[in-house]
């Protein structure tokens, strides 16, 4: 090989090899995108700038296609890039021609170029599919993730509405019931003051009794803990004081009895079955106008019922015009897979039935409700 042949093969290497800086620093960024855009034309134009100047100084340069093809078809939109390459495996054959003046030695080469055409094309289909694929993952991943977003701002408004609902449930059955006792109880005592005194005292006494137990649920609710009544006693203890205090503050004739065996209930049932009571006795007190009232609380194998009976005026049962206490007392029963039935018409009273089921001592029942014994 002469001095000049040798020249130009080490020149033709030099240009290959400043492919490779151009691709690190300017081309590999390009691979990820969609492909298009000024920078990637830059970057073509000088990857085929460097290829011209190695095949006219040394044909063999030609070779460098296999590497140079990839690069053109992940950088450029499929359409130019399939016609880029097109051009490139053509370059060498056009060089011998312009250079050598030999049609032959041209036409050898164009079978390689052909069959190099050929497999751009291949190679360039199945980019492009990955391409598409891969933004397609992407564009799913980004809709996924803003799904997952909004379920997520979805669950946490649900969950500020649902404890929205809780916090006036306990509001309404603590704090709104025993104002109510307490305004009924001073109104009493003022109207008694001049003629029975003893009486009135014994009013007051009951309206200063129901402020502080008031307080203290308010404080236990505060705090979200189990609601005084029951952490100081049993159920069937907790729903007997709340019939003695009716009595006491109304004068009613108030019955209470508990049947069956007792067995301890899980802390969520004992707070809905006790506000469930406290409830039905609010109402009795301040709509029934009844003489005799009934609780009455029955431990079975299958559950806990809860049945509130009085000889008022009752009312005709529309569950469209319930007011919040009764929706929210069926909201709560509910909650625990309870159910809750209002038996009433005008002039016979009310019943109101609350049951629970729940596994008893001998594990008999439908449903076991989550929560501390």
């Amino acid at each position: 090989m002469s001095g000049g042949a040798s020249g130009r093969v080490a020149y033709a290497v030099v240009a290959l090899t400043l492919i490779v800086p151009w691709y690190a620093g300017f081309g590999r960024r390009l691979m990820t995108s969609a492909g298009g855009g000024r920078p990637a034309v830059v970057f073509a134009v000088g990857l085929i700038a460097l290829f011209v100047a190695a095949i006219a100084l040394d044909v063999s340069a030609s070779y460098a296609l296999f590497a140079i093809c990839p690069m053109l078809l992940m950088s450029l939109a499929t359409g130019p890039a399939l016609a880029i390459v097109l051009l490139a495996n053509l370059l060498p054959t056009t060089v011998v021609w312009l250079t050598t003046g030999s049609r032959e030695s041209a036409l050898g080469l164009l079978p390689a170029a052909l069959l190099n055409i050929a497999l751009a094309v291949l190679l360039g289909l199945w980019i492009t599919r990955m391409a598409r694929q891969s933004r397609e993952r992407a564009r799913l991943i980004e809709e996924l993730r803003r799904s997952r977003a909004e379920v997520a701002q979805l669950s946490h408004q649900a969950g500020i509405a649902a404890e929205r609902e809780r916090l006036a449930r306990e509001i309404h059955d603590t704090v709104a019931q025993g104002l109510t006792s307490i305004i009924g109880l001073v109104q009493a005592a003022e109207s008694e003051l001049a003629d029975a005194p003893d009486l009135a005292r014994r009013h007051l006494g009951l309206a200063a009794r129901a402020a502080k137990e008031n307080l203290a649920e308010t404080r236990e609710f505060v705090a979200a803990l189990t609601p005084i009544p029951l952490r100081d006693n049993p159920l069937p203890e907790a729903v007997r004081r709340q019939a003695d205090a009716l009595a006491a503050e109304t004068g009613l004739s108030v019955r209470y009895a508990a049947t069956g065996a007792e067995f301890p209930v899980p802390t969520a049932v004992g707070v809905v079955l006790l506000r469930a009571a406290q409830e039905s006795l609010a109402n009795i007190r301040r709509h029934a106008g009844a003489v005799e009232v009934s609780v009455r609380l029955d431990y079975g194998d299958s559950g806990v019922r809860l049945t509130v009976a009085d000889d008022g005026g009752g009312f005709e049962v529309d569950p469209d015009r319930e007011g919040f206490g009764l929706r929210g007392l069926r909201g709560r029963v509910a909650d625990i897979g309870g159910a809750v039935t209002v038996t009433s018409d005008p002039g016979v009273g009310t019943v109101v039935e609350v049951v629970v089921p729940l596994r008893g001592p001998e594990g008999a029942g439908v449903a076991e409700v989550g929560g501390d014994a």
